[in-house]
């Protein structure tokens, strides 16, 4: 889930929002005591056994991308889980190359930096026609080709926000702290139009019992693994964490997706301005800036 400046951040509060987003550790005020109280018991808890890694920011919630196949975390920061997306509004779509996330699916690291994501377990068995780029690199879709990895991360929102460019789309000047989910799902791009397609995805004007909704969810792929964390991107890592604070809902294993149905919702044109796909923050290992998965 990445953090953007847009020209849909225009409005106020959504300036307030994002300026206080990429301030690294910096802990929205209403969460300060709560914030300093978690910092000085992951504090406790770590000089009682193993010592914390040197320059964590301790005194932000719950990170994310995690590896989900493990449960284990000593963040105290608890916050309520988000209700379901079928209750919340959809107010954006997005992707990185290669998973954020590390789990059963997509464990394959992708290059020789923890920093680079990570890559569906099948890639290699990828045969040279779904490799074959039918776009020769000119795709819409700029930058993905057969053979990527993506993680698409469908974000939602508790404030009456219509979908649109950006995190700021997810808040407006009468909801500056709405209750975020992002449910995400690694795809394996192929060339292949048998696979799956991403436009039975994406957001076609869908209002559902009066929330924005995308024309489906991606289903088959393990049940969804459902955790506290934050926002991600790679202006995050470690020692500078996002303050925010999100439920995630994330898939185990991954789906293919056809590289021509990408191109053409791209080329189409969406209300998210979204032509390129973004890059991966570094896996959040230390376990003072992970919740415990209930």
């Amino acid at each position: 889930m990445f953090l953007q400046t847009s020209r849909s951040m225009g409005l106020a509060g959504a300036a307030s929002f994002f300026a206080l987003a990429v301030s690294g550790c910096t802990t929205p005020a209403p969460q300060a005591a709560q914030a300093t109280s978690a910092a000085a018991e992951v504090a406790a808890t770590a000089s009682s056994g193993t010592p914390s890694e040197p320059g964590l920011c301790l005194a932000s919630g719950p990170q994310t991308p995690r590896d989900i196949a493990s449960v284990y975390g000593l963040n105290p920061i608890k916050f309520d889980i988000a209700p379901g997306p079928e209750t919340l509004n959809l107010c954006n779509i997005h992707s990185h190359t290669n998973a954020e996330h590390k789990a059963p699916g997509f464990s394959v690291l992708a290059g020789d930096r923890s920093s680079g994501g990570y890559q569906c377990n099948e890639t290699a068995e990828l045969t040279e026609a779904e490799l074959v780029d039918p776009a020769g690199g000119q795709g819409a879709f700029k930058g993905v080709k057969p053979g990527d990895t993506i993680e698409v991360h469908w974000v939602y929102s508790s404030c009456d926000v219509t979908p649109g460019e950006g995190l700021g789309s997810c808040l407006s000047d009468s909801c500056e702290n709405p209750t975020l989910r992002v449910e995400a799902q690694a795809f394996l791009v192929v060339n292949d139009t048998s696979a799956i397609n991403f436009n039975d995805y994406v957001y076609d004007n869908t209002v559902i019992n009066g929330r924005h909704q995308p024309k489906a969810l991606p289903v088959g792929t393990g049940t969804p693994v459902v955790f506290r964390g934050s926002t991600t991107g790679p202006a995050f890592d470690q020692s500078t964490c996002s303050p925010l604070q999100v439920t995630w809902s994330v898939r185990p294993m991954c789906a293919r997706v056809d590289i021509n149905s990408l191109n053409q919702w791209a080329a189409k044109g969406n209300v998210f301005k979204e032509t390129t796909s973004h890059g991966v923050r570094e896996l959040v290992t230390a376990p003072e800036l992970l919740s415990q998965i209930e």
